[in-house]
Formats: C-alpha cells, structure tokens, sequence
C-alpha cells in the first residue's frame, strides 16, 4: 500500500501540478453541477458541448490570476480562488433552487428584498449532497496539509501569462461557436438561461457586471436638469384625446393578447381558397371593434419583450440588447400603475418560466400584482411546444385564473405557439401547410390559423363568464414572424417577383384590434406603431396622458403623428419610407433625400427622447399629480406567495 502512494505521489510531482489538479476538479465539478442543478435546455451536440467547456475558460482565468503569486503562497491562493468561484456556483445554484433563475448584481444589491426571501426557508434549499460542490476545494486543502504531495510551485512568469493567454483564447472560441449557434447572444441579452448554457455561469457574472457598470454611469450622471429637454418635446408633441373616444370605456377591464409574430399579410390571406385566420378576419367587421390595417411593429433586439415594453410604458426599447434585461430596475410609470389608482387588479399570464425575458424582474417594476407564469399550467409534453404552452391549453387553463381576478383588471395573455419554426404538432391542426419552398414559410400557415382557433375558443369563454361585453380587449402582433431571410419564398406567397427593401419594410405591419364594448368601431387606417397604443387605451379609459412622459400619440387623436420611427431610425409614412440612407415615396420609388429631411428628424428627436428617459431613468425625477411610484419591494411573483399588495387587499389569502 505504501507504495502504491509513493508511485502516485511520484507521478502527480512529475506529470502534473497543483494547478491542474484544480483546473480539472473544477472544471468537471461546475459541468456536474450545470446537469444535476440547472434547467436551461440544452439541446444538440453543440450545446451540450459549450456547455461542458464553458468553465474551462473561466477557471483558467480565475484560478491562473494565483500563478502570478511567487513562493509557497502559490498553492494557497490557488485553493482560495478555486474556493471563491465554488462559492459563487453554489450561491446560484442555492438560488436556482428557489427562483429558478441566476443572481444578478441587481439581486446581490436587492439583499433585503430577495436575501429575506430566501433566508425564510434556506435551510429547505440545503441538500445532503451539497458537500460535493466543495469536493474539490476539500481536496486542495487536504493536498496542501498531507505530506503525501508537495504541490509545483510555478516560478517563470511566463507560464502564468501564458495560462492567461490560453484563458483568452478559451473563451473566443466558446463565443465564437456560442455566436454560430444563437447569434447576437451578447447583444440581444436574451435570457440568463441562454447566457449560462452558452457561456458558463461565471462569465454571465462577467458580463453582468459590465451591463449594469454600463447603465449604472449612464444613470449616475443623469440629473433633474436632463428631463427638461425632454418634457418640452413631449409637450409639443402631445395629441389631444379625441372627445369621441375620450373615457368611453372608463372602469372596463382591459384584456390585452400579444399575438406571437403575426403579421399583416395573414389577415384576409386565403391559401388554396382557404381562410387562414377566419375569426380574426371576422373582427375587422365586428361593430364594436377597431381595426387598425396601418400599424407597425417598433422592436428591436429585445423583440417581444420590447412589444410590452412599448404597449405599457409609450417608450421605446433599447437600440442594443433588451430593456427587460439591462434596465428592469428603473422607475417606470407603467399602465399598471397608473391604473392602480384608478383601483385596478393587474396580473399577467404566460405559459412559459417567469425569467424568460427578465420578466419576473421587470414586472415588479411595471407593477404587476400577479404573474401567473408556468408554474401555474400543466406543462405536460401534449402541452408545450418550442417556448412554452400551446395557445389553445393556455388559454383554456388561464380562464380560472382571470375569472378569479378582483374587477375591474388590467391583464396581458403571451401567447406562445405561432413562433418560429412554426412547425405543429400531429393533431394541432388539421389546417394544410403552403407550398413556397421554405418550410418556415410553409408551416407559418398552419401555426397562424392555430393561434386564430385559440383566440375564437379565448372570445367565446369570455362570453361564457360574462368578462366580454366588460372588457376593452387589445390584441397586437408583437414583431414580425418570417424574417427577410425568406423573402424568395413571400415574394410567391405575395404573388411578387421579388421582395425590395421597400416592400419588406411594409411587411413590418402587424394587426391591431381594440374591442371597446358599446363603442361604434371600423378599420382605421391612420399610421401607427406600438407606442401609440398606451396613450390610446388611457384616453379610451377616461385618463388623460398628457402629465406622463409619453412619445407615443393616440391613435384616435385628430392630432395623431403618422410618422412611424423603427429601432434603426428608419421610419414609415404615409408619404415616405426611409430605410437607411434611402427615401421612397409611397409608391416605393426613390426620391430625393431633402424631402425626408423633416420626417427623419423628427423620428430621430423622438427616439432620442425615449432614450433619455429610459438610459438615464429620468422618470425617477418626474412625479405626475395623483401618480403613486410603484415599490418592488411591495411584489413577488413566488408560488404560493403574496405580494404586499395582494395581502393587504385579500387578507384571508
């Protein structure tokens, strides 16, 4: 036996070092943990195979920072930094348990909102088996105290640079494959889930650090002086309610639907003879319904998150990544808030988890009193299809819910199922596919008359439980579904030769109804985008916007602005469509470029204007008569959890 060890012993000294040792502990022990603690679908070789390299990088890095150390402190810092970062996987995982979802720096700062949370049943969360997650560390130190091993001690500086190197090398290569298989990962911020799979947990806390630095300085050196440039803008701009309209729906509920990546072109579009969104198509003709055959989606990178962004707040997403993401801690005046003084219930219901899009997160700052997420619908396989819930079971297991809701209420439905790829299930529909060459294309039929059967199945339980003729109902398409990248095939599905710039631009409509019960309605075909909707629910409701810093303008309005900025700083008229350097008129010919000079400043002043607000959270200096600022610390969204709100207005709960 001993000589078994002292082979060992002579082969670890010869072969190895100290530091490989915990490079190699770590890396498999953080791989484990992934599998064994983290839901974050991984799916196809390539995924499963970042996510098993992904620690590398970050344990060359972090543990060779100890290489630099000279003497017999080496190893010892080589056991702390190993430590360190185990404690740093075994706080997530901790959380995970509990939040399913990663901590942030916004989370590490909100200790006393979300540290007591978690304090409250820590002990619950602890399992046998969490030893292991030191097993390593436990072993460095047993290493370093047995004389069975005298660790390699590093001397030559260049050994160490070179570790840093390969470190660099490590992580380019993680990002660049990570950037093939989902491409604008860092720039779309999409969701800590994908950021975690794709490039580990540590270099997410990296990358977290740097976003909030970021948004931190913008915030920090912002001032109540910046907002007056601002509020002059929005004051000139600002359109009157039209007293048709104005508070001809105040104290209904409010039910908005998000219809996942529906586009214009589908309504009325007949495939084969066929309809492909029969019941929607037969609200354009209902009398108390408007139809607006004129809107446009405005999302940028943080698509349909930045869709309820625009809807609740009349302010624009971000040019880079994703407000839900980067800015969920800024003071808001969302339409649930304001409607919470006028003694509305808000809740939202979507059928996948709650930190999809940050969501969990930025509901507490938009002031949602409830958000009923996956956990409470029954994701069985028959269920679930790509992002979540099929519309038709959502819908059908939201209705208790809803009907359970105080009145009057202020609530969102996210539907999931018409999302690309589009494909359906066996028994989802017996609607037929296209044939245009491009299975998104083809599949996009189906999937879109899916969703239109779940919306007549939604209105005809809203008739049921006596919510329809009480309720304002706003349904929108939130981004486009089929992407440039099939024109080939929507130029057959058009009947056009090709697909331009110009017509791919006016392919970015999306369909928008608002049902306002005893209200004449009719197609209204005024240009719009979607932050032109909150201040046309809010004059509808009888609440007047204009003490709100708002850019967006009711649709309803006499004095409605009909110039549509985009994200990119294009915008689309009546008249005019910019995009990019170009100006077409509105028969798609090119004209000279003065004659959008007017149009594309205001498009730019306008979309200047909501980033101010948002990158330096400049509503925290602006107080409207009568508003009350929500308090996150007043919600949470766990299950089988109260708000502060909700158990103030419902104490037997």
């Amino acid at each position: 036996m001993k000589g078994t060890v002292e082979l060992f012993r002579k082969f670890l000294t010869k072969h190895s070092s100290f530091f490989l040792i915990a490079i190699i502990l770590f890396w498999l022990k953080t791989y484990i943990g992934y599998k064994v603690e983290f839901s974050i679908g991984v799916q196809g070789p390539m995924q499963e195979f970042l996510l098993f390299i992904n620690p590398l990088s970050s344990a060359l890095l972090f543990i060779g920072l100890a290489l630099f150390v000279k003497g017999k402190a080496q190893p010892i810092y080589i056991t702390i930094n190993t430590a360190l970062m185990s404690a740093l996987l075994y706080a997530n995982i901790v959380y995970y348990r509990f939040f399913t979802d990663f901590i942030t720096v916004p989370v590490v700062m909100q200790v006393k909102v979300n540290g007591g949370q978690l304090s409250d049943s820590i002990l619950s969360l602890l399992k046998p088996y969490d030893i292991l997650y030191f097993l390593d560390v436990i072993i460095l130190i047993v290493l370093l105290a047995t004389k069975a091993y005298k660790p390699t001690i590093q001397k030559n500086r260049k050994a160490a640079k070179s570790v840093f190197a390969l470190a660099i090398l490590t992580f380019v290569i993680n990002l660049g494959l990570a950037e093939a298989d989902r491409p604008q990962l860092l720039s779309r911020s999409f969701d800590r889930n994908y950021l975690v799979k794709y490039l580990g947990a540590y270099n997410f806390t990296i990358y977290d650090i740097v976003q909030n630095a970021r948004s931190e300085s913008q915030r920090a050196l912002a001032d109540s002086s910046d907002i007056t440039e601002v509020q002059n803008f929005i004051s000139a701009n600002y359109a009157e309610p039209n007293d048709k309209y104005f508070g001809v729906a105040k104290g209904k509920n409010v039910i908005y639907v998000s219809l996942e990546s529906l586009q214009s072109f589908i309504i009325n579009y007949k495939l084969n003879g066929e309809e492909v969104t029969p019941f929607l198509n037969s609200l354009i003709k209902d009398d108390n319904t408007f139809y607006f055959d004129n809107f446009f989606h405005q999302t940028g990178q943080g698509k349909t998150s930045d869709a309820e962004f625009m809807m609740e707040n009349s302010l624009y997403g971000m040019s880079q990544g994703a407000v839900f993401v980067n800015k969920a801690q800024n003071t808001l005046q969302s339409a649930p808030a304001i409607l919470k003084g006028e003694g509305y219930t808000s809740a939202a219901f979507h059928g996948n988890y709650k930190t999809f899009w940050n969501r969990n997160e930025m509901y507490k700052t938009i002031g949602y009193d409830k958000f009923f997420d996956a956990e409470y619908y029954d994701m069985s396989e028959e269920n679930t299809k790509n992002y979540g819930m099929k519309d038709i079971p959502f819908f059908e297991q939201s209705m208790p819910l809803l009907e359970g809701l105080k009145q009057p209420f202020y609530t969102k439905f996210i539907t999931l199922s018409n999302h690309h790829p589009f494909e359906m299930d066996e028994g989802d529909t017996d609607f037929p596919a296209g044939d245009f060459g491009d299975n998104a294309v083809n599949h996009y039929f189906q999937s879109a008359h899916y969703l239109d059967e779940s919306i007549r199945l939604f209105f005809k339980e809203l008739k049921e439980s006596g919510l329809y003729d009480n309720s304002v109902i706003v349904m929108y398409g939130d981004h486009y579904g089929i992407s440039e990248n099939h024109n080939k095939a929507m130029a057959q599905v058009l009947g056009e030769e090709e697909i331009t710039p110009f017509m791919n631009t006016q392919l970015q409509r999306v369909p928008l109804f608002i049902h306002v019960p005893g209200v004449e309605g009719n197609v209204v075909s005024k240009y719009g985008g979607e932050v032109d909707v909150m201040p046309t629910l809010m004059h509808l409701l009888g609440i007047d916007t204009k003490d709100y810093l708002q850019v967006g303008s009711d649709l309803l309005s006499e004095q409605h602005r009909e110039t549509v900025p985009f994200r990119n700083g294009d915008f689309v008229s009546p008249t005019l469509t910019k995009i990019g350097d170009n100006y077409y008129d509105a028969n798609g010919e090119l004209v000279d470029a003065e004659k959008g000079k007017e149009q594309s400043e205001a498009a730019a002043a306008e979309l200047q204007a909501s980033d101010s607000i948002v990158m330096k959270d400049l509503l925290r200096f602006h107080k409207p008569d009568g508003f009350t600022p929500i308090n996150r610390e007043d919600y949470n969204y766990i299950k089988g959890n109260t708000s502060k709100t909700d158990s103030e207005e419902s104490p037997e709960e």
